[in-house]
């Protein structure tokens, strides 16, 4: 099994979305497209992820990436923690931050031996599955949870789409290769995972449906996959983010 020390240094040389926008780094302009492309992309997460209900609320986000949706929640009013293990991500929100006028605590950290305060709400969206030890992460979540706070995270899907390809040797986990550690999770493995939580809500979402050379070049066709009747349904069968909300069990 791969190290924490060999995660931080793959992600630290490949932060995820650093590419969506051809601005001059750091602008407003580059963030700006940033954004506008990962939710064109991925539409899925603002309706996941909620951020207005979140206002004067205590979130913490664990795996902030380069500050996309720790943007959102700032920006929505939220009291913002975000913690992040590659340093450059990590500098490139607090830029970010900056370049917004927002407010938010940032640090640098593995969730894996962060323990912080109480939130009200626990984000992580596509993190935990690429930690070496994620049941230590639920167990850090589960101590900085009140029996009020929700916990929202995405997981890859065992059973889905992308996993089929990615066996059959035509797909990989992530955009960049060689990543580390990608796990996937069946129902039944993130049931097991989240022991001592309440499952409020889990489903499935995203099949990427662009051809991947036209998208490189910032231009957008639909593939194959995308064009079979019923895509819709098929995502929420075979998508490969799932989505889970839970809370702690009383």
């Amino acid at each position: 099994m791969p190290s924490i020390q060999e995660v931080e240094k793959y992600w630290d040389e490949r932060p995820c979305n650093l590419k969506h926008s051809s601005s001059p780094f750091l602008t407003k302009k580059y963030f700006d497209e940033v954004e506008k492309r990962k939710y064109f992309v991925e539409s899925h997460i603002p309706k996941f992820a909620e951020f207005p209900i979140w206002k004067n609320k205590r979130v913490l986000e664990i795996g902030c990436g380069i500050g996309t949706d720790a943007v959102n929640f700032a920006r929505h009013g939220a009291s913002y923690t975000g913690i992040e293990l590659s340093p450059f991500s990590l500098w490139i929100t607090q830029e970010r931050f900056r370049v917004y006028g927002l407010k938010g605590r940032l640090i640098r950290g593995d969730a894996e031996n962060t323990l912080l305060d109480y939130f009200d709400l626990i984000y992580s969206f596509g993190v935990i599955h690429h930690s070496p030890n994620p049941h230590i992460i639920i167990h850090r979540v589960k101590e900085m949870m009140h029996p009020n706070s929700i916990f929202k995270l995405m997981l890859y899907s065992k059973y889905s789409y992308k996993n089929f390809r990615i066996k059959l040797g035509l797909d990989q986990p992530e955009a960049q290769e060689n990543c580390p550690i990608a796990n996937t999770y069946s129902y039944k493995d993130i049931k097991n995972l989240l022991g001592g939580f309440k499952i409020l809500e889990i489903k499935k979402d995203h099949i990427f449906k662009w051809d991947i050379e036209s998208y490189k070049r910032y231009e957008y066709r639909h593939n194959l996959i995308s064009q079979v009747p019923g895509f819709k349904q098929l995502e929420k069968v075979a998508g490969w983010h799932t989505l889970i909300t839970c809370c702690l069990k009383p």
